[in-house]
């Protein structure tokens, strides 16, 4: 819950500051308070923030003869598929830097062509006079046969010392080119980079006296050694917004057990919303850096975490139609909102929840920032106010409603679209910003139970203790349920156990909770694309394991697609096992609250759109009383966040720190 600003010219130095504040609270050094700890769990945007500036890595491509166009030509797919203006994504890796390798292997694993050893040396040649830093591997059906891509890495290693390298069939084994490709060029690019960052981290930890183990979050939501990371860094890619559903599945399970959780993250820029439906989290291959087909694929798993271009830094506008917008452009944290004080000319969502009285100007942050509501209101008042022909007040809160509307349309997108019905399930509010308007959210959705936890500010961080210590393993076989290989399917599951069992050994004595899951890509015969399904067992016996795994692909299809095609055959495509344990035993603990913090009261006037101004009850969070209940309208503050409690509902904190607000009451509509 300590934050620092970023360093962008020395990111460690951020990390170290951040540190250096947690210490100086805690009313100890810095060396002091790093030597208490065990764990270090680190999460960063460091990889993607590098491929979004195109900070990375020389790296060239290496592919099979006669393939060089594997991240030109991409999947296809197109954002707006009528819109001819828009220029064709240039590839990852140009062609310039991309090499014909002489080999090929065809899907069944058979050599077809030996691989051509001597051309293989003349291109390490070129690659030396391109002076390239990293290369990616990515041959024809190498995840049937992957013997070209090892020989090819080992030549390399002798004629490029010290010149990273990444295997796609190691990395990302599946049976789709481009991603596999995409994926290995993407990681190969981040190794000189992270590999110097995490490397820098540890050293300086060290250095400050800190002498336990460094973790790294992944983008599957789990977290392993900084080394790891080193090694393939794409792991990392998205491992911010990836933390989220992990602290939202905790604290949604404890407010109401068994329901689904929409888990948001109200950031500054984006609006981040995760679904956890029957305690999964689900992940998808459709990652993308940037916009979609225009960006750049990862190719590789992460927590499905859907973003729209919604959040406290968001910019108001009037169009030239004469409509107001929010978003998706952004004030960020420089200039940031006019109320920052630092430049900022544009009306904000946070400018405007100033102006209504939600957020008080003296105790933003606790009091360490003061904001300044005089020039919030002018802001509105100029840009959105004067224009519309409406008063300063009704102007902020058409903008809060129609920011509202944004985000709502995000979990709309993840429930309604995929048959889940909210009315039955719970909301995590995340980020700084969540208490502002999550309530209004909740109303508009009809989601019946607003949960904003206790550390709620800080959601993903709080993830990153709750997650796991975790390897995934995968491999890549076709079969079809009409002429299933039981003896195969076994021999898979046998070797992937034995992966997941041998990375647990490694741990013990030191984890707790250790589990290993299975689960498949398949899909209906004839279909293009799989999707992800658990599998409830680890050994086929006959038929009836058969049956069951028909059912759970029917299962996993009827959710997300509202129907199922028991007629079918089934297709598998890919098989992974996921082992998982805790490296606490311990999920989180409390915060200790500040007694000047509890001393807060009185009441401040609020503005409500339908309801106009209204003496709303300031009620410090660190003086609510457990399952006390409390009625709005009020403003729980904390120095972390304000959270509003409209007119007509009721609220209380839970044994696990959390507020917990029901919405069932009809009450004002922002």
């Amino acid at each position: 819950m300590f934050k620092a600003s970023t360093t962008p010219a020395d990111p460690v130095q951020g990390v170290i500051n951040a540190l250096g504040l947690a210490a100086q609270d805690a009313g100890i050094s810095l060396a002091e308070y790093l030597a208490r700890a065990d764990t270090f769990i680190h999460g960063t945007t460091h990889a993607i923030n590098a491929v979004i500036t195109g900070r990375t890595a020389r790296t060239a491509l290496l592919t099979s003869e006669g393939h060089p166009d594997i991240l030109v030509l991409r999947e296809g797919g197109r954002a707006e598929p009528f819109n001819f203006t828009v220029a064709y994504p240039e590839p990852y890796i140009p062609r310039a830097l991309t090499f014909e390798v002489p080999e090929r292997v065809n899907a069944e694993g058979k050599v077809v062509k030996p691989l051509d050893e001597a051309a293989v040396v003349a291109i390490c040649q070129k690659l030396r006079d391109a002076r390239v830093e990293a290369v990616a591997v990515a041959l024809l059906w190498s995840v049937a046969n992957g013997d070209h891509e090892q020989r090819v890495r080992d030549i390399l290693a002798k004629h490029l010392p010290g010149v990273p390298v990444t295997l796609s069939s190691t990395l990302n084994p599946t049976i789709r080119e481009f991603r596999r490709a995409s994926s290995a060029a993407i990681d190969a690019s981040l190794k000189p980079l992270m590999g110097s960052y995490l490397g820098s981290l540890s050293q300086r930890l060290k250095d400050a006296g800190f002498a336990g183990r460094l973790l790294v979050l992944t983008s599957q939501g789990g977290m392993v050694d900084a080394d790891e990371i080193a090694a393939s860094p794409i792991r990392a890619i998205n491992s911010g917004p990836s933390l989220a559903p992990i602290a939202g599945r905790y604290f949604g399970d404890l407010a109401k057990a068994g329901a689904d959780i929409v888990v948001a993250d109200t950031g500054g820029t984006t609006y981040d919303v995760s679904l956890v439906r029957g305690g999964r989290i689900p992940l998808t291959r459709d990652a993308w850096i940037g916009q979609p087909f225009r960006g750049h694929l990862t190719g590789f798993p992460s927590v499905d975490v859907q973003s729209v271009g919604a959040g406290g830094g968001s910019i108001a506008h009037v169009d030239k139609g004469g409509l107001l917008r929010v978003g998706p452009q952004s004030a960020g944290s420089t200039p940031g909102p006019v109320c920052y004080g630092r430049g900022g000319t544009e009306p904000t969502l946070t400018d405007a929840c100033v102006a209504l009285g939600y957020v008080d100007p003296d105790y933003f942050l606790g009091g360490n920032m003061k904001l300044d509501r005089d020039g919030a209101r002018r802001a509105i008042k100029d840009k959105v106010a004067d224009p519309l022909g409406m008063s300063v007040e009704d102007a902020a809160a058409a903008i809060v409603t129609l920011a509202t509307e944004n985000m709502a349309s995000a979990i709309a997108d993840i429930t309604v679209n995929q048959g889940i019905d909210p009315r039955n399930a719970v909301l995590i509010g995340g980020g700084g910003a969540a208490g502002l308007n999550s309530i209004f959210i909740a109303r508009r959705m009809n989601i019946p139970r607003l949960v904003i936890p206790e550390v709620g500010a800080a959601l993903s961080a709080a993830g990153a203790l709750m997650s796991e210590l975790a390897a995934d393993f995968r491999a890549v076989e076709y079969m079809v349920t009409s002429s299933f290989d039981v003896a195969r399917a076994n021999e898979i599951l046998g070797d992937l156990k034995r992966k997941g069992e041998a990375f647990l050994a490694q741990t013990d004595g030191t984890s707790f909770h250790q589990q290993i899951q299975f689960s498949l890509e398949a899909r209906y015969e004839q279909q293009v694309w799989e999707i992800e399904v658990p599998l409830p067992f680890d050994h086929f016996s006959g038929a009836a394991e058969i049956e069951k795994l028909a059912e759970a692909v029917h299962q996993s299809h009827e959710r997300i697609f509202a129907f199922r095609d028991e007629g079918s055959a089934i297709e598998i495509i890919g098989w992974s096992v996921r082992a998982s344990c805790r490296v606490h035993e311990h999920m989180i603990g409390r915060m200790k609250p500040h007694p000047e913090e509890a001393a807060r009261s009185g009441t401040r006037q609020v503005y409500f759109g339908g309801t106009g101004f209204c003496d709303a009850a300031i009620v410090p969070f660190a003086g609510l009383a457990v399952d006390q209940k409390h009625h709005g309208p009020a403003i729980v503050e904390s120095p972390f966040s304000s959270v509003v409690a409209d007119p007509g509902s009721v609220f209380w904190l839970t044994a696990d720190g959390s507020l917990v607000i029901d919405t069932s009451v009809q009450g004002a509509n922002a």
